[in-house]
Protein backbone atom coordinates (compact mmCIF):
# COMPACT_ATOMS: atom_id res chain seq x y z
CA UNK A 1 0.00 0.00 0.00
CA UNK A 2 2.71 1.94 0.54
CA UNK A 3 3.59 1.90 -2.73
CA UNK A 4 0.48 2.65 -4.21
CA UNK A 5 0.31 5.91 -1.84
CA UNK A 6 3.53 7.35 -3.41
CA UNK A 7 2.35 6.17 -7.05
CA UNK A 8 -1.12 8.21 -6.81
CA UNK A 9 0.66 11.02 -4.79
CA UNK A 10 2.97 11.60 -7.49
CA UNK A 11 0.82 11.55 -10.14
CA UNK A 12 -1.04 14.06 -8.50
CA UNK A 13 2.11 16.48 -8.04
CA UNK A 14 2.76 15.84 -11.77
CA UNK A 15 -0.59 17.40 -12.62
CA UNK A 16 -0.54 19.63 -10.35
CA UNK A 17 2.86 20.99 -9.16
CA UNK A 18 3.75 23.26 -6.33
CA UNK A 19 1.67 24.08 -2.72
CA UNK A 20 -1.71 23.19 -4.96
CA UNK A 21 -0.65 19.19 -5.82
CA UNK A 22 1.59 18.90 -2.01
CA UNK A 23 -1.42 19.45 -0.44
CA UNK A 24 -4.08 17.73 -2.94
CA UNK A 25 -1.89 14.63 -2.27
CA UNK A 26 -1.72 14.73 1.27
CA UNK A 27 -5.63 14.67 0.92
CA UNK A 28 -5.76 11.62 -1.19
CA UNK A 29 -3.14 9.44 0.01
CA UNK A 30 -1.95 10.91 3.71
CA UNK A 31 2.16 10.48 2.07
CA UNK A 32 3.52 13.77 3.88
CA UNK A 33 3.83 16.17 0.76
CA UNK A 34 6.52 19.14 0.22
CA UNK A 35 4.12 21.67 1.89
CA UNK A 36 6.46 24.85 1.94
CA UNK A 37 6.63 25.51 5.73
CA UNK A 38 4.97 28.96 5.21
CA UNK A 39 1.62 27.10 3.89
CA UNK A 40 1.98 24.90 6.66
CA UNK A 41 2.12 27.82 8.92
CA UNK A 42 -0.78 29.53 6.94
CA UNK A 43 -3.41 27.00 7.41
CA UNK A 44 -2.22 26.70 11.18
CA UNK A 45 -2.68 30.32 11.99
CA UNK A 46 -6.26 30.48 10.27
CA UNK A 47 -7.20 27.42 11.92
CA UNK A 48 -7.52 25.20 8.74
CA UNK A 49 -4.63 22.70 10.21
CA UNK A 50 -7.29 20.04 10.31
CA UNK A 51 -7.82 20.09 6.68
CA UNK A 52 -4.41 18.51 6.46
CA UNK A 53 -4.86 16.28 8.80
CA UNK A 54 -6.88 12.92 7.16
CA UNK A 55 -9.52 12.76 9.44
CA UNK A 56 -13.33 13.07 9.71
CA UNK A 57 -14.12 15.82 7.61
CA UNK A 58 -12.61 13.27 5.08
CA UNK A 59 -14.00 10.15 6.13
CA UNK A 60 -17.25 12.15 5.89
CA UNK A 61 -17.07 13.45 2.75
CA UNK A 62 -15.72 9.93 1.11
CA UNK A 63 -18.50 7.73 3.23
CA UNK A 64 -21.09 10.29 2.39
CA UNK A 65 -20.68 10.11 -1.13
CA UNK A 66 -20.28 6.48 -1.84
CA UNK A 67 -23.69 6.18 0.14
CA UNK A 68 -25.59 9.10 -2.09
CA UNK A 69 -24.27 8.05 -5.18
CA UNK A 70 -24.72 3.80 -4.13
CA UNK A 71 -28.60 4.74 -3.14
CA UNK A 72 -29.06 6.90 -5.98
CA UNK A 73 -27.58 4.54 -8.65
CA UNK A 74 -30.17 2.14 -7.19
CA UNK A 75 -32.81 3.94 -7.12
CA UNK A 76 -32.44 3.99 -11.25
CA UNK A 77 -33.79 0.31 -11.46
CA UNK A 78 -37.44 -0.01 -10.40
CA UNK A 79 -36.84 -3.37 -9.24
CA UNK A 80 -34.05 -2.51 -6.84
CA UNK A 81 -35.50 0.30 -5.81
CA UNK A 82 -38.77 -1.12 -4.57
CA UNK A 83 -37.49 -4.72 -3.59
CA UNK A 84 -34.20 -4.06 -2.24
CA UNK A 85 -32.64 -3.42 1.11
CA UNK A 86 -31.07 0.18 -1.20
CA UNK A 87 -30.35 1.68 2.18
CA UNK A 88 -28.67 -1.27 3.74
CA UNK A 89 -26.73 -1.70 0.28
CA UNK A 90 -25.62 2.14 0.24
CA UNK A 91 -24.53 1.91 3.80
CA UNK A 92 -22.47 -1.07 3.34
CA UNK A 93 -20.79 0.44 0.36
CA UNK A 94 -20.29 3.14 2.41
CA UNK A 95 -18.07 1.34 4.64
CA UNK A 96 -16.46 -0.36 2.13
CA UNK A 97 -15.44 2.83 0.62
CA UNK A 98 -14.41 4.47 4.19
CA UNK A 99 -12.20 1.13 5.22
CA UNK A 100 -10.68 1.15 1.20
CA UNK A 101 -10.01 5.19 2.22
CA UNK A 102 -8.25 4.68 5.89
CA UNK A 103 -6.05 2.00 4.48
CA UNK A 104 -4.91 4.25 1.29
CA UNK A 105 -4.10 7.12 3.70
CA UNK A 106 -2.78 5.45 6.34
CA UNK A 107 -4.63 3.97 8.98
CA UNK A 108 -2.94 6.56 11.65
CA UNK A 109 -4.76 7.34 14.40
CA UNK A 110 -6.92 10.36 13.57
CA UNK A 111 -8.53 8.49 10.50
CA UNK A 112 -8.97 4.86 12.79
CA UNK A 113 -10.90 7.12 15.40
CA UNK A 114 -13.19 8.89 12.66
CA UNK A 115 -14.12 5.96 10.80
CA UNK A 116 -14.80 4.21 14.08
CA UNK A 117 -17.26 6.89 14.82
CA UNK A 118 -18.23 7.11 11.19
CA UNK A 119 -19.17 3.28 10.97
CA UNK A 120 -20.99 3.58 14.36
CA UNK A 121 -23.36 6.01 12.86
CA UNK A 122 -23.54 4.41 9.97
CA UNK A 123 -24.84 1.12 12.16
CA UNK A 124 -27.03 2.92 14.34
CA UNK A 125 -28.80 3.73 11.06
CA UNK A 126 -28.90 0.71 9.51
CA UNK A 127 -30.42 -0.51 13.20
CA UNK A 128 -32.83 1.99 13.18
CA UNK A 129 -31.46 3.87 16.10
CA UNK A 130 -30.32 7.79 16.67
CA UNK A 131 -27.40 7.87 14.28
CA UNK A 132 -25.79 10.65 15.86
CA UNK A 133 -25.51 10.36 19.47
CA UNK A 134 -23.80 10.98 22.66
CA UNK A 135 -23.74 7.25 23.62
CA UNK A 136 -22.43 6.58 20.58
CA UNK A 137 -19.36 9.42 21.42
CA UNK A 138 -19.01 7.76 24.68
CA UNK A 139 -18.80 4.24 22.74
CA UNK A 140 -16.13 5.49 20.30
CA UNK A 141 -14.14 7.26 23.09
CA UNK A 142 -14.25 4.34 25.30
CA UNK A 143 -13.04 1.73 22.54
CA UNK A 144 -9.96 4.37 21.67
CA UNK A 145 -9.10 4.18 25.13
CA UNK A 146 -8.85 0.98 25.46
CA UNK A 147 -6.83 0.24 22.11
CA UNK A 148 -5.11 3.34 22.36
CA UNK A 149 -4.75 4.58 26.02
CA UNK A 150 -1.37 6.67 24.97
CA UNK A 151 -3.07 9.09 22.60
CA UNK A 152 -5.81 10.18 25.46
CA UNK A 153 -3.36 13.09 26.67
CA UNK A 154 -2.81 13.88 23.29
CA UNK A 155 -3.65 17.11 20.94
CA UNK A 156 -5.91 15.14 18.45
CA UNK A 157 -7.79 12.86 20.68
CA UNK A 158 -9.00 15.79 22.81
CA UNK A 159 -9.69 18.61 20.31
CA UNK A 160 -11.44 16.19 17.77
CA UNK A 161 -13.78 14.41 21.05
CA UNK A 162 -14.69 18.38 22.51
CA UNK A 163 -15.45 19.05 18.86
CA UNK A 164 -18.08 16.40 18.45
CA UNK A 165 -19.27 16.45 21.79
CA UNK A 166 -20.04 20.51 21.02
CA UNK A 167 -21.41 19.86 17.90
CA UNK A 168 -23.98 16.78 19.19
CA UNK A 169 -24.62 18.87 22.08
CA UNK A 170 -25.62 21.99 20.54
CA UNK A 171 -27.27 21.03 17.70
CA UNK A 172 -29.68 19.17 20.22
CA UNK A 173 -30.18 22.70 22.26
CA UNK A 174 -30.47 24.84 19.29
CA UNK A 175 -32.58 22.64 16.70
CA UNK A 176 -35.58 24.77 17.35
CA UNK A 177 -33.65 27.85 16.85
CA UNK A 178 -32.86 26.25 13.55
CA UNK A 179 -36.08 25.32 12.57
CA UNK A 180 -37.83 28.69 13.61
CA UNK A 181 -35.03 30.15 10.94
CA UNK A 182 -36.32 28.13 7.77
CA UNK A 183 -39.72 28.68 8.75
CA UNK A 184 -41.98 28.07 5.56
CA UNK A 185 -39.15 27.11 3.42
CA UNK A 186 -38.98 30.59 1.82
CA UNK A 187 -35.60 30.80 -0.32
CA UNK A 188 -34.16 33.31 1.59
CA UNK A 189 -34.86 31.21 4.76
CA UNK A 190 -33.12 28.17 3.59
CA UNK A 191 -30.01 30.10 2.32
CA UNK A 192 -29.91 31.83 5.78
CA UNK A 193 -30.61 28.66 7.58
CA UNK A 194 -27.83 27.01 5.45
CA UNK A 195 -25.23 30.26 6.49
CA UNK A 196 -25.97 29.56 9.90
CA UNK A 197 -25.48 26.12 10.02
CA UNK A 198 -22.15 26.53 8.44
CA UNK A 199 -21.40 29.42 10.93
CA UNK A 200 -23.01 27.29 13.90
CA UNK A 201 -21.09 24.47 13.07
CA UNK A 202 -17.46 26.02 12.80
CA UNK A 203 -18.04 28.13 16.09
CA UNK A 204 -19.17 25.24 18.15
CA UNK A 205 -16.46 22.61 17.04
CA UNK A 206 -13.76 25.71 16.67
CA UNK A 207 -14.92 27.21 20.18
CA UNK A 208 -14.65 23.56 22.12
CA UNK A 209 -11.52 22.23 20.42
CA UNK A 210 -9.82 26.17 20.64
CA UNK A 211 -8.90 25.58 24.85
CA UNK A 212 -7.44 22.20 24.01
CA UNK A 213 -5.12 24.08 21.30
CA UNK A 214 -3.85 26.51 23.18
CA UNK A 215 -2.90 24.12 26.00
CA UNK A 216 -0.86 21.94 23.51
CA UNK A 217 0.15 24.83 20.90
CA UNK A 218 0.03 28.06 22.67
CA UNK A 219 -1.97 29.93 20.53
CA UNK A 220 -5.59 31.12 19.60
CA UNK A 221 -6.48 31.63 16.03
CA UNK A 222 -8.88 34.55 16.01
CA UNK A 223 -10.58 34.13 12.63
CA UNK A 224 -11.40 30.58 12.88
CA UNK A 225 -15.12 30.70 12.28
CA UNK A 226 -14.81 33.03 9.49
CA UNK A 227 -11.93 30.72 7.62
CA UNK A 228 -13.92 26.93 8.25
CA UNK A 229 -16.88 28.89 7.13
CA UNK A 230 -15.45 29.16 3.14
CA UNK A 231 -12.59 26.35 3.64
CA UNK A 232 -15.10 23.24 5.03
CA UNK A 233 -17.82 23.39 2.31
CA UNK A 234 -15.40 23.77 -0.44
CA UNK A 235 -13.07 20.83 0.90
CA UNK A 236 -16.12 18.69 1.17
CA UNK A 237 -18.38 19.44 -1.94
CA UNK A 238 -15.39 20.50 -4.26
CA UNK A 239 -11.99 19.17 -3.25
CA UNK A 240 -13.23 15.77 -2.12
CA UNK A 241 -15.51 14.32 -4.57
CA UNK A 242 -13.30 15.40 -7.48
CA UNK A 243 -10.44 13.61 -5.82
CA UNK A 244 -12.25 10.76 -5.36
CA UNK A 245 -13.43 10.42 -9.09
CA UNK A 246 -9.94 10.81 -10.16
CA UNK A 247 -8.49 7.95 -8.27
CA UNK A 248 -11.35 6.07 -9.81
CA UNK A 249 -10.18 7.06 -13.45
CA UNK A 250 -6.89 6.61 -12.73
CA UNK A 251 -6.69 3.19 -13.72
CA UNK A 252 -7.60 4.40 -16.61
CA UNK A 253 -5.09 7.04 -16.69
CA UNK A 254 -8.40 9.89 -17.70
CA UNK A 255 -7.97 11.56 -14.25
CA UNK A 256 -6.57 14.65 -15.32
CA UNK A 257 -9.61 16.71 -15.83
CA UNK A 258 -10.95 15.73 -12.68
CA UNK A 259 -7.48 16.39 -10.78
CA UNK A 260 -7.25 20.18 -12.53
CA UNK A 261 -10.68 20.96 -11.43
CA UNK A 262 -10.02 19.56 -7.75
CA UNK A 263 -6.70 21.92 -7.78
CA UNK A 264 -8.75 24.99 -8.34
CA UNK A 265 -10.32 24.10 -5.10
CA UNK A 266 -7.57 22.96 -3.39
CA UNK A 267 -6.23 26.59 -4.68
CA UNK A 268 -9.29 28.90 -3.67
CA UNK A 269 -8.40 27.09 -0.26
CA UNK A 270 -4.79 27.94 0.21
CA UNK A 271 -5.77 31.24 -0.51
CA UNK A 272 -8.17 31.25 2.31
CA UNK A 273 -5.65 30.37 4.43
CA UNK A 274 -2.83 32.63 3.41
CA UNK A 275 -5.23 36.04 3.18
CA UNK A 276 -7.00 35.26 6.65
CA UNK A 277 -3.36 34.66 8.32
CA UNK A 278 -2.34 38.31 6.99
CA UNK A 279 -5.24 40.03 9.02
CA UNK A 280 -4.25 41.48 12.11
CA UNK A 281 -3.88 39.38 14.75
CA UNK A 282 -4.83 36.42 13.40
CA UNK A 283 -2.56 34.69 15.79
CA UNK A 284 -2.86 35.58 19.59
CA UNK A 285 -0.08 33.90 22.01
CA UNK A 286 -1.71 32.11 24.95
CA UNK A 287 0.62 31.82 27.98
CA UNK A 288 1.14 27.70 28.95
CA UNK A 289 -2.40 26.45 30.69
CA UNK A 290 -1.62 24.56 33.89
CA UNK A 291 -3.08 20.84 34.20
CA UNK A 292 -5.41 22.03 36.60
CA UNK A 293 -7.28 24.59 34.29
CA UNK A 294 -7.64 21.79 31.18
CA UNK A 295 -9.36 19.42 33.66
CA UNK A 296 -11.41 22.33 34.54
CA UNK A 297 -12.29 23.10 30.84
CA UNK A 298 -13.42 19.51 30.41
CA UNK A 299 -15.46 19.33 33.13
CA UNK A 300 -17.03 22.34 32.27
CA UNK A 301 -17.86 21.12 28.41
CA UNK A 302 -18.64 17.96 29.70
CA UNK A 303 -21.59 20.21 32.12
CA UNK A 304 -22.66 22.01 28.91
CA UNK A 305 -22.61 18.92 27.15
CA UNK A 306 -23.89 15.96 29.22
CA UNK A 307 -26.73 17.54 31.65
CA UNK A 308 -30.11 17.80 30.05
CA UNK A 309 -31.60 20.59 32.41
CA UNK A 310 -30.81 24.10 31.75
CA UNK A 311 -29.47 25.46 35.16
CA UNK A 312 -27.47 21.98 35.61
CA UNK A 313 -25.93 22.83 32.21
CA UNK A 314 -25.27 26.45 33.32
CA UNK A 315 -23.45 25.27 35.92
CA UNK A 316 -20.19 24.07 33.40
CA UNK A 317 -19.78 28.20 32.73
CA UNK A 318 -18.28 28.43 36.10
CA UNK A 319 -15.51 26.08 35.59
CA UNK A 320 -14.85 25.86 32.14
CA UNK A 321 -14.58 30.24 32.36
CA UNK A 322 -12.09 29.84 35.21
CA UNK A 323 -9.85 26.93 33.05
CA UNK A 324 -10.13 29.74 30.38
CA UNK A 325 -8.37 32.37 32.58
CA UNK A 326 -5.65 30.19 34.24
CA UNK A 327 -2.69 30.95 31.93
CA UNK A 328 -2.96 34.42 33.66
CA UNK A 329 -3.49 32.91 37.18
CA UNK A 330 0.18 31.33 37.45
CA UNK A 331 2.94 32.34 37.42
CA UNK A 332 5.42 30.70 35.08
CA UNK A 333 9.16 30.02 35.91
CA UNK A 334 11.73 32.64 34.82
CA UNK A 335 14.15 30.49 33.59
CA UNK A 336 14.42 27.13 32.21
CA UNK A 337 17.24 24.63 31.36
CA UNK A 338 16.77 21.63 28.43
CA UNK A 339 17.38 17.98 29.61
CA UNK A 340 20.70 17.88 27.94
CA UNK A 341 22.56 20.63 29.14
CA UNK A 342 22.93 22.58 26.24
CA UNK A 343 20.21 25.58 26.26
CA UNK A 344 19.17 27.98 28.87
CA UNK A 345 16.47 30.29 28.66
CA UNK A 346 15.48 33.26 30.23
CA UNK A 347 12.01 35.06 30.34
CA UNK A 348 12.97 38.96 30.32
CA UNK A 349 9.42 40.55 30.07
CA UNK A 350 7.96 40.12 26.78
CA UNK A 351 11.36 38.49 25.34
CA UNK A 352 12.93 35.50 25.92
CA UNK A 353 17.14 35.31 25.93
CA UNK A 354 18.88 31.81 25.42
CA UNK A 355 22.80 31.06 25.74
CA UNK A 356 22.75 28.07 24.04
CA UNK A 357 25.87 25.18 23.38
CA UNK A 358 26.76 23.55 19.87
CA UNK A 359 24.17 20.97 18.99
CA UNK A 360 21.37 22.68 20.92
CA UNK A 361 17.89 21.78 20.16
CA UNK A 362 15.78 24.50 18.01
CA UNK A 363 12.50 22.48 18.63
CA UNK A 364 13.12 23.06 22.22
CA UNK A 365 13.81 26.58 22.11
CA UNK A 366 10.43 26.61 19.89
CA UNK A 367 8.42 25.21 22.67
CA UNK A 368 10.08 27.45 25.08
CA UNK A 369 8.56 30.28 22.79
CA UNK A 370 5.59 29.17 22.85
CA UNK A 371 5.19 28.34 26.31
CA UNK A 372 6.18 31.88 27.55
CA UNK A 373 4.45 33.34 24.67
CA UNK A 374 6.58 36.09 23.75
CA UNK A 375 6.75 37.83 21.11
CA UNK A 376 11.04 38.09 20.35
CA UNK A 377 13.47 35.76 20.96
CA UNK A 378 17.41 36.41 20.88
CA UNK A 379 20.80 35.17 22.37
CA UNK A 380 22.30 36.62 25.19
CA UNK A 381 25.05 39.10 25.00
CA UNK A 382 28.80 38.32 24.98
CA UNK A 383 28.87 41.69 26.37
CA UNK A 384 26.57 44.74 27.57
CA UNK A 385 23.00 44.82 28.68
CA UNK A 386 19.84 43.83 27.19
CA UNK A 387 16.46 43.47 27.74
CA UNK A 388 16.10 46.86 29.55
CA UNK A 389 18.87 46.21 31.89
CA UNK A 390 17.50 43.09 33.25
CA UNK A 391 20.56 41.22 31.67
CA UNK A 392 23.99 42.43 31.65
CA UNK A 393 26.92 40.44 30.76
CA UNK A 394 30.19 39.84 30.71
CA UNK A 395 33.02 37.39 28.53
CA UNK A 396 32.87 35.81 32.33
CA UNK A 397 29.13 35.72 33.27
CA UNK A 398 25.56 37.50 32.77
CA UNK A 399 23.47 39.22 35.77
CA UNK A 400 19.98 37.50 35.20
CA UNK A 401 17.17 39.54 37.22
CA UNK A 402 14.02 38.92 35.24
CA UNK A 403 12.11 40.11 37.80
CA UNK A 404 13.13 43.35 39.40
CA UNK A 405 11.74 42.24 42.96
CA UNK A 406 13.56 39.01 43.14
CA UNK A 407 17.04 37.81 43.62
CA UNK A 408 19.10 37.92 40.64
CA UNK A 409 20.73 34.39 39.22
CA UNK A 410 24.13 34.16 37.64
CA UNK A 411 25.06 32.19 34.41
CA UNK A 412 28.73 31.48 34.52
CA UNK A 413 30.50 31.22 31.14
CA UNK A 414 34.05 31.16 32.19
CA UNK A 415 35.22 31.71 35.55
CA UNK A 416 32.82 32.95 38.43
CA UNK A 417 33.41 36.68 39.24
CA UNK A 418 33.82 38.00 42.75
CA UNK A 419 30.63 37.97 44.37
CA UNK A 420 29.01 35.19 43.22
CA UNK A 421 27.68 33.81 46.58
CA UNK A 422 25.21 36.75 46.24
CA UNK A 423 23.09 34.97 43.85
CA UNK A 424 20.39 32.93 44.06
CA UNK A 425 20.86 30.17 41.96
CA UNK A 426 23.95 29.48 39.10
CA UNK A 427 23.43 28.16 36.07
CA UNK A 428 26.13 27.20 33.55
CA UNK A 429 26.24 24.85 30.59
CA UNK A 430 29.40 23.27 31.43
CA UNK A 431 30.11 21.34 34.87
CA UNK A 432 30.32 24.02 37.03
CA UNK A 433 30.96 22.35 40.58
CA UNK A 434 33.20 24.25 42.74
CA UNK A 435 33.68 27.54 40.48
CA UNK A 436 31.48 29.23 43.57
CA UNK A 437 30.16 28.05 46.77
CA UNK A 438 26.77 28.72 48.33
CA UNK A 439 24.09 29.23 45.92
CA UNK A 440 21.86 26.40 44.21
CA UNK A 441 24.12 25.09 40.85
CA UNK A 442 22.49 24.10 37.83
CA UNK A 443 24.98 23.12 35.01
CA UNK A 444 24.82 20.35 32.36
CA UNK A 445 25.78 17.48 35.18
CA UNK A 446 22.68 18.56 37.20
CA UNK A 447 20.27 18.70 34.00
CA UNK A 448 22.16 15.17 32.91
CA UNK A 449 20.77 13.74 36.30
CA UNK A 450 17.75 15.46 36.85
CA UNK A 451 16.35 16.50 33.53
CA UNK A 452 14.98 19.58 32.02
CA UNK A 453 14.75 22.04 35.17
CA UNK A 454 12.28 25.38 35.82
CA UNK A 455 13.69 27.89 38.29
CA UNK A 456 10.97 30.90 40.15
CA UNK A 457 13.22 33.68 41.10
CA UNK A 458 11.89 34.62 44.33
CA UNK A 459 12.92 37.54 47.06
CA UNK A 460 14.35 35.44 49.59
CA UNK A 461 16.05 32.75 46.89
CA UNK A 462 15.23 30.73 44.46
CA UNK A 463 12.87 27.72 43.68
CA UNK A 464 13.38 24.99 41.64
CA UNK A 465 11.29 21.79 39.68
CA UNK A 466 13.16 19.38 37.49
CA UNK A 467 11.94 16.60 35.72
CA UNK A 468 12.42 14.22 38.33
CA UNK A 469 11.18 15.71 40.79
CA UNK A 470 8.02 15.78 38.79
CA UNK A 471 8.07 12.15 37.87
CA UNK A 472 8.30 10.98 41.46
CA UNK A 473 10.08 8.03 42.69
CA UNK A 474 7.93 5.64 40.91
CA UNK A 475 8.92 2.39 39.80
CA UNK A 476 8.67 2.95 35.92
CA UNK A 477 10.95 6.01 37.15
CA UNK A 478 14.74 5.13 36.33
CA UNK A 479 16.66 5.90 39.76
CA UNK A 480 19.05 8.56 40.36
CA UNK A 481 23.01 7.62 39.02
CA UNK A 482 25.81 8.69 40.55
CA UNK A 483 27.53 9.98 37.31
CA UNK A 484 25.51 11.01 33.98
CA UNK A 485 23.87 8.40 32.04
CA UNK A 486 25.25 7.81 28.52
CA UNK A 487 23.16 9.87 26.07
CA UNK A 488 21.27 7.07 23.71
Amino acid sequence: MQRVREAIAERIRARLPGTDGAVAATLMTGVPSAIPEADREAFRASGLAHLLAVAGLHIGAVMGLAFALTRALLAVSERTALFWPTKQVAAGAALGAGGFYMVLTGMHVPILRSFAMASLVTLAALLGRRAVSLRGLALAAMALMVLEPQEVPGASFQMSFSAVLALIAGYEALRPWLRRLHGDGALWRRVAGHLAALALTSLLAGGASAPFGAYHFGRLQVYFVVANMVAVPITALWVMPLGLLALALMPLGLEGPALGAMGWGVRAVVLIARNVTAWPLAVVPIPHMPGWGLALVGVGLACLGLWRTAWLRLIGLLPLALGLVSPWLVRPPDLLMAADGKLIGVRAGNVMLVEQAPGASRFTRDAWRQFWAVDETGRLPFEGAAADGRVACTEDACLLRPRPDAAPALLLRRQAPAGCQQASVILSLDAARGRCRGPALVDRVTARMQGSVAIWLEPDGARLLTDRMERGDRPWVPPLHHRAPRPP
